[in-house]
């Protein structure tokens, strides 16, 4: 099979590359538009990491050709740099550092000091976590503590609201872990991230979930109140199975309000198991704090009148594909997946176990929250009502 050449892409085909990258759009689809395979568009996203590299404009305040031709005419006909600098609305400093940072005026040439300074412009803005290494470390810590660049910004400017050399961008931070050219923070930490990925991706990339079998008697989320929906009154909240291999799953369920987490062991998904250990866990809360569960249409919550006749818990059903319904406990999925990667076996995890798991979890800042952390705002709640 005869080898294709290497393609050199245009500015413009890269161009197209992060435009659909942006959209949420696969490697392969993105490939298939230049008849090529993922890897050879791969190559052009990953030297930033799957961050777009801000597009360079002059600055309104620099020197244009047209300034610069004028001022390689004068120099040629032996004008003063003052006259030069009257004519163009400059200062004359400008014009003299101008010509000596060009040659002087028996070398200066207009093309070239405009050429010169187009590409002196390419020197990259000096990252702040690398002028401040003690900012750095603290950044660093707190990835190891699985903590995501946002909860890390946001707590930074909680508690150094007055110094502003110990606040970072959680942007900067993503940008310091993928673009590794920057040399700031190891590749390793890489790992700690919600999404262990090489590059980053669209906020629009999603995957689709496949339809489940039919749950006999759902109510639909439509009938939930609208107290729930507004998130004005606590106690409504959300859940979902998080599965491991070996058939191996536990129940995720989140306030929507506090965002507090709770993690259930379940032996299995037989309908009548599952809804027996979720009886047993919301016996532990005050009916105050536990008025609605939301759930997607698994089966494995077939036996959800049960779950309600044993709790008056009423329980509510998104629509089919539709897992935003439910957002605040995707959400805490994603996060949990630091602690139970794919592919984990989850039974080997204890009730205890799982516990320490949704405190850690329960314990981090969030934005949401004013960057308290959801452990809070749920105690005080039970606070109000003890």
């Amino acid at each position: 099979m005869k080898r294709r050449p290497r393609i050199y892409y245009t500015e413009s085909q890269k161009a197209l590359m992060w435009e659909r990258w942006r959209k949420g759009e696969s490697l392969q689809r993105i490939a298939e538009l230049f008849d090529r395979n993922h890897s050879s568009v791969e190559r052009i996203l990953a030297e930033t990491g799957g961050i777009q590299p801000a597009q360079r404009r002059r600055s309104r305040l620099a020197l244009t050709l047209a300034e610069r031709e004028e001022i390689s005419r004068s120099v040629a006909t032996g004008q003063s740099i003052r006259s030069v600098a009257t004519r163009l609305g400059r200062a004359p400093s400008t014009i003299s550092r101008e010509i000596m940072r060009n040659g002087g005026q028996e070398c200066y040439r207009a093309s070239q000091a405009d050429q010169a300074a187009w590409d002196r412009g390419r020197r990259p803005k000096t990252c702040s976590l690398a002028e401040n290494r003690s900012l750095a470390h603290i950044v660093a810590g707190k990835l190891q503590l699985l903590w995501s660049p946002e909860q890390i910004a946001g707590w930074l400017k909680r508690t150094y609201p007055d110094d502003e050399t110990f606040q970072v961008s959680h942007e900067t931070i993503y940008r310091s872990l993928f673009i590794q050219a920057r040399g700031v923070l190891k590749k390793e930490l890489l790992q700690h991230l919600r999404r262990t990925r090489a590059m980053r991706r669209s906020r629009h990339h999603t995957q689709k979930s496949d339809d489940r079998r039919k749950i006999h008697d759902a109510v639909s989320i439509s009938e939930r109140p609208a107290t729930a929906e507004d998130r004005a009154v606590p106690g409504h909240w959300e859940g979902d199975l998080l599965c491991g291999n070996r058939s191996s799953q536990i129940a995720t369920i989140v306030e929507r309000q506090t965002r507090y987490l709770m993690l259930v062991k379940v032996a299995s998904k037989d309908a009548e198991t599952f809804a027996n250990a979720l009886v047993k866990n919301a016996r532990k809360l005050p009916q105050e704090l536990y008025k609605s569960l939301t759930w997607d249409r698994g089966t494995e919550m077939a036996g959800h009148k049960r779950f309600t006749l044993a709790t008056d818990i009423q329980v509510y059903f998104c629509d089919p594909r539709s897992p935003w319904q439910r957002g605040t406990n995707e959400n805490t999925n994603g996060l949990l997946r630091q602690y139970f990667p794919k592919g984990t076996d989850i039974s080997t995890y204890s009730q205890a176990k799982l516990n320490a798991v949704a405190r850690k979890l329960n314990e981090r800042p969030r934005k949401t929250l004013n960057y308290e952390t959801p452990a809070q705002q749920f105690h005080q709640l039970v606070a109000s009502i003890g």
